[in-house]
């Protein structure tokens, strides 16, 4: 993978950004152009401007408050297809070659629970 766009074309998209008060954006993750929603974690500045240098995700990890390479332990990297901006600049949208589980439990996507399980309301109920 290598460079998005320049340095200066991505500090010139964060700055059209709308931060949270804590500095941090939404970033969702999709597998590829129409693929499911693989996870949902935060950028700040310098997570997004790492992931332009380098064409592979980063984010800021909110419980170690530290720059996190997407993948740097596991080998499960997401290398960035494109970004998109939702209308308000409060969120960004990654299509994303996923490679391996994008999930810490192992599967696919993070969002392999539903709603209704965890209240109990399953197929049993």
């Amino acid at each position: 993978m290598g460079a998005l766009m320049r340095r200066e074309a991505a500090e010139k998209v964060w700055a059209q950004l709308r931060p949270a008060a804590d500095g941090l954006v939404p970033a969702v993750a999709v597998d590829g152009p129409d693929g499911p929603v693989l996870m949902l974690a935060y950028m700040d500045r310098e997570a997004f401007l790492a992931t332009m240098a380098a064409g592979r995700m980063h984010y800021r990890s909110r419980s170690r408050n530290e720059l996190w390479l997407k993948g740097a332990t596991s080998g499960h990297f997401q290398d960035v297809r494109r970004v998109r901006v939702d209308c308000d600049g409060d969120a960004l949208l990654f299509e994303v070659d996923q490679t391996g589980a994008a999930c810490h439990t192992g599967a696919r996507s993070c969002f392999y629970r539903e709603a209704g399980l965890l209240a109990g309301e399953g197929e049993d109920a």
